[in-house]
C-alpha cells in the first residue's frame, strides 16, 4: 500500500535506520517478522515504521477508549409532577432537581395531566415557573416547552459544567461510602 520510492524508517526499538529504497524496508520488516507502517505519509520521504500492525491498531483502541473514561457523560434524568401535589412531596422532588443539576445533569421537568387537567394547562405553567425559582442559582430552561395531551415538559440544564467526571460518577454509592456515611449519622445522634 506504500506509494514512495525511498521512505525513512524507525524499527521497532524507536530508532532511526535512514532512508531506503521501499524494497530494502520491506525485506528488513520481513527479516523481523514484523509489519512495515506508513506513520507520516505527507513527510518527504514518508516515515514507515516497523512494527506488529495489530499490536499498534490494540494500543491504538486502547488508547481512544482511555480517552473516552474521562470525557463527561452528560445525562438526562427526569422527575414527574402532578398539578395538585402536596408540598412535601414537592420539595422532595426539587431536592433531586438540585441534586441532578449539581452533579452536571440535565434534567427534562414532566408535569402530567389527567382528566380535566387537559383542559388547564396552565396548571402546568404555575408547577414550572415554582421549580424554576427554586433552581434557579443552579440551572436554566433549555429549549421550549413541549405540550402534549397528557403532559407538558421542559429541560433544565445546569448552570456550570461542574459535577463528576465518568470515573468517579459512582463515588458516592460506594460501600465505604455508605459506612462513613452511617458512622456520620451515628455520631451527631
Amino acid at each position: 500500500m506504500i506509494r514512495a520510492k525511498e521512505v525513512r524508517i524507525i524499527d521497532e526499538n524507536k530508532e532511526q535506520l535512514g532512508i531506503k529504497s521501499l524494497d530494502e524496508a520491506l525485506s528488513l520488516a520481513g527479516e523481523r517478522d514484523l509489519d512495515l507502517v506508513e506513520i507520516a505519509p505527507q513527510a518527504v520521504p514518508p516515515v514507515c515504521r516497523i512494527m506488529d500492525y495489530g499490536k499498534f491498531l490494540y494500543e491504538l483502541h486502547k488508547k481512544e477508549h482511555e480517552a473516552k473514561k474521562h470525557q463527561k457523560q452528560i445525562q438526562v434524568k427526569e422527575i414527574k409532577f402532578r398539578p395538585k401535589i402536596s408540598i412535601h412531596d414537592y420539595t422532595f422532588k426539587v431536592r433531586h432537581v438540585q441534586r441532578f443539576l449539581k452533579d452536571g445533569n440535565k434534567v427534562k421537568i414532566t408535569v402530567m395531566l389527567r382528566g380535566r387537567e387537559k383542559a388547564k394547562p396552565e396548571l402546568a405553567d404555575q408547577i414550572f415557573e415554582r421549580v424554576f425559582e427554586d433552581t434557579k442559582d443552579l440551572g436554566f430552561q433549555d429549549g421550549a416547552v413541549r405540550r402534549q395531551p397528557w403532559a407538558v415538559s421542559t429541560l433544565l440544564s445546569p448552570t456550570k459544567a461542574g459535577g463528576k467526571d465518568a470515573k468517579t460518577k459512582d463515588a458516592q454509592r460506594s460501600q465505604k461510602a455508605v459506612q462513613d456515611n452511617g458512622k456520620k449519622e451515628d455520631r451527631s445522634q
